[in-house]
């Protein structure tokens, strides 16, 4: 089997979004959605992350560019996302793990 790891990361800026409305209900191994902001203030190149239709936080940015880059482009079905580790204990900041790799090739036709 092909190695699909793409990323992994800490979830930048929890504690300013919908993070803990949805704390309790975050499981290991649910699936998470990435959307570039290209008009974000802070940074051009931000990748927000959802939970269904909460905001997290974001991809940090160090991590951000070439998955801005393919959002950007169209690839939104080229990711998969999860989360990846849960530390209630840690600083906000360090709270929420997460999880980048790379969807297969689907066979043509599908």
């Amino acid at each position: 089997m092909n190695d699909r790891h793409f990323s992994n990361f800490n979830l930048a800026g929890f504690t300013y979004y919908d993070g803990i409305e949805v704390f309790s209900e975050l499981k290991v191994g649910a699936p998470l959605t990435m959307k570039a902001e290209p008009d974000n203030k802070y940074d051009p190149c931000a990748v927000a992350i959802y939970y269904d239709d909460k905001k997290l936080g974001y991809v940090p940015k160090d991590d951000n560019l070439l998955l801005f880059k393919f959002l950007e482009l169209g690839h939104t079905d080229l990711f998969e996302v999860r989360i990846n580790r849960l530390s209630p204990e840690k600083h906000p900041e360090g709270q929420v793990g997460v999880v980048v790799r790379i969807n297969e090739k689907k066979p043509e036709g599908d």
